[in-house]
Order: C-alpha cells, then structure tokens, then sequence
C-alpha cells in the first residue's frame, strides 16, 4: 500500500512540472497521508514564488507565479493583525509557511479575497498596487524570483489567474493551502511531515 502511495504521489509531482524538491516530497506526502481529505488544495513554493492548484484527488490543474511578504521569514509577529500597515517593520513582512485552510472573505474595500491566515491579516488576492512605484505586475512577468517580494505578507496573483482558477473552485467551499518555508525544514513548518522511503529532508536554504 505504501508502495503504491509513493507511486501515486511521484505521478502527481511529475504532473507539475516545476515543483522544487522540497515541493514534491510534500506533495507526496498529501497523496500518501491523504492530508487534503480530498478537497482541493493551493501549494505555494515561497523559494520559487509560484503557487499550483490541485483538484481534490491532487491532480495539478493550474500555476501561476505569486507576490510574497519582502521579508524572508516563516512565522508572522503575535500581533501583526492588529496593526495598521505604518506600524509594521521592514523584517515583520513575511509570508506564514505551514498548512491552512483556505477561507473566502473580504477585504476592508469590499473586494473578495481569500484568508490564509486571517489573524494575522494574511491574504490570497488578486495583484493590485497603491503605489505605481511598486511595479507589481511588471514584478510577476518577470522570470527571475528575486523581485517577487514586495507585500506585506499577503500574496499576490494574476487577476485572471484568481478569477479563472481560484474564485470558481474556492469561493463556495474552503479548500486547503500549502505555504512551504523560506528557513524552516519542512517538518517544522510541517509538524506531521516525514519524508517517503528513500527520501530525505533537504536542509533549508540559508
């Protein structure tokens, strides 16, 4: 059983080209732990700035890249939610990694949006930019990662990204969403993590 679990899961991974190895090994571990409960779930790859879309028998439907917090970091200040964006520093912009429940909501314009992690503000939504010297969606065209960091921890899309790929499938019923670390091994971001047989943990990037 184990082994066809691992089989399966390589599959998937394969049908994703793109996915890093840190990518693959957790997506072989959803299909082998059956950890989405068959809904259908979002993988973002902060390392690479690209987020994948699968059906809820983790079958690759969509990618796209992403925006993410300017700072690297893995966990997000106690109280980040409560404060207005003039109040939050440089080095507490980050992108939460770990495992949560996709939830649709809105953002204080009314607009539709979906919560990562709504305690600490932390958004899905399409890309839009108050300040034109941002250059976000001249930032998501290019092919390098290395300008991808700009929010304040949410992360950004295409806007016909959101509106054909994720809006329809995740605006009625919440789905799950995979945000893997940018220091944290996976089985810290992770804490049910274990790597398939044969395979190893990589080290976090430093």
């Amino acid at each position: 059983m184990l082994a066809t679990a691992l089989t399966v899961g390589a599959a998937a991974a394969q049908a994703a080209p793109g996915l890093s190895e840190s990518a693959q090994q957790l997506l072989q571990w959803i299909e082998r732990e059956s950890d989405n409960q068959n809904r259908p779930f979002v993988l973002i790859d902060k390392p690479q700035a690209r987020l994948w879309v699968f059906d809820g028998q983790r079958r690759a439907l969509a990618d796209a890249p992403v925006l993410l917090g300017s700072a690297l970091g893995d966990t997000s200040a106690p109280d980040i939610g409560t404060r207005p964006l003039s109040r939050i520093a440089p080095h507490e912009r980050t992108t939460p990694a770990g495992r949560f429940v996709l939830e649709p909501g809105e953002n204080h314009k009314g607009e539709d949006i979906f919560w990562i992690d709504y305690d600490a503000a932390v958004s899905l939504h399409r890309v839009r930019s108050a300040h034109a010297g941002e250059r976000r969606l001249e930032r998501l065209a290019t092919p390098t990662v290395a300008d991808n960091r700009i929010s304040y921890g949410c992360v950004n899309v295409p806007t016909a990204f959101y509106d054909r790929e994720l809006h329809p499938r995740f605006s009625r019923t919440p789905g799950l969403v995979y945000v893997l670390p940018d220091r944290q091994a996976l089985h810290e971001a992770f804490p049910h993590f274990t790597p398939g047989k044969g395979a190893a943990s990589p080290p976090p990037p430093r």
